[in-house]
């Protein structure tokens, strides 16, 4: 009998989430970076073992008091995944010096009734002998099981598949055999490109930024041709991603490109135009665009 279930990811910022997710996919499906709040919006990852197929809900990082409307309409996004589910994972990175910021991700948990783990991630960065006083500081009722994985080197990544599989509850499945994710690949193109700059610019300016895919043309010869935006919100900005000559945004394209092409299989010729606009964090056809509410952020 099949078996099919929606599991929450949810965690700090940069607990590792994301990471998590590619693994147990066994395929890139959500991007990564070591800056915090990279993760916008709820993107489903597809992972199957046996007869179970597992959809994984990549959720933003939960924090406190979020201020900005996008950070807001983030953060409800991320809660409400919690409903829907059919189990919880709570990812911890186990390097950090504290845990405060995931304590109101336990308390709120009982509130859930759900099938809940903990993943203590990030066990290759610290000593062996800490992990034990650690698993024990979230072992608590309402918490099932507590896995020690290190999702960037994909240890411990099997266990919990086998444990979702056997969780889960009979149905039907939900994808085919082959999907490995409902993002459509326009919007996979632009997260890609975001991630990007996420790599590449400083501090600040990556999350002032929002990419748009305008259009997508595939060619008999099977390439594809992808024209996308880069918005800024202000024009002072616009020179950083553009960089002397233009070379950044060339960089940017350039690694973007080399992913698409491994993803998506085939030639891929990819233009980014730098624009200014500076309300997009206002834009409700944006929000709707990545399946955030506009008005959660007021």
């Amino acid at each position: 009998m099949s078996k099919c279930g929606f599991i929450a990811v949810v965690g700090a910022p940069n607990a590792g989430k994301s990471t998590l997710i590619n693994a147990l996919v066994g395929s890139k499906v959500t991007i990564v970076s070591p800056k915090v709040q990279t993760t916008r919006n709820r993107i489903l990852g597809v992972a199957l073992e046996g007869d179970s197929q597992l959809i994984l809900v990549d959720t933003p990082g939960i924090f406190e008091a979020p201020k900005r409307r996008l950070e807001k309409a983030m953060v409800k996004s991320a809660w409400e995944s919690l409903s829907d589910a059919d189990g919880i994972m709570v990812i911890v990175d186990v390097s950090r010096k504290n845990f405060e910021e995931t304590e109101p991700i336990l308390k709120r948990l009982e509130f859930y009734k759900k099938k809940a783990v903990v993943v203590l991630n990030k066990i290759d960065l610290i000593p062996r002998e800490n992990l034990l006083a650690i698993a024990q500081e979230f072992s608590r009722p309402g918490i099932d099981h507590i896995f020690m994985i290190s999702a960037l080197k994909q240890d411990g990544i099997e266990d919990i598949k086998k444990y979702w599989a056997h969780e889960l509850p009979e149905g039907p499945w939900l994808f085919p055999e082959d999907q490995l994710s409902d993002l459509p690949l326009r919007l996979l193109a632009a997260e890609i490109t975001r991630e990007e700059i996420f790599h590449r610019l400083h501090e600040e300016l990556p999350y002032s930024i929002w990419i748009e895919t305008e259009s997508w043309e595939e060619f008999k010869d099977g390439s594809v041709k992808i024209t996308q935006s880069i918005y800024v919100q202000r024009e002072s900005q616009r020179p950083i991603v553009l960089g002397k000559a233009g070379q950044q945004v060339k960089a940017i394209g350039a690694a973007a490109r080399r992913q698409l092409i491994t993803i998506l299989e085939r030639p891929v010729h990819l233009f980014l135009q730098v624009k200014v606009k500076s309300n997009w964090m206002d834009n409700p056809r944006l929000y709707a665009s990545i399946g955030l509410e506009f008005r959660s952020g007021e």
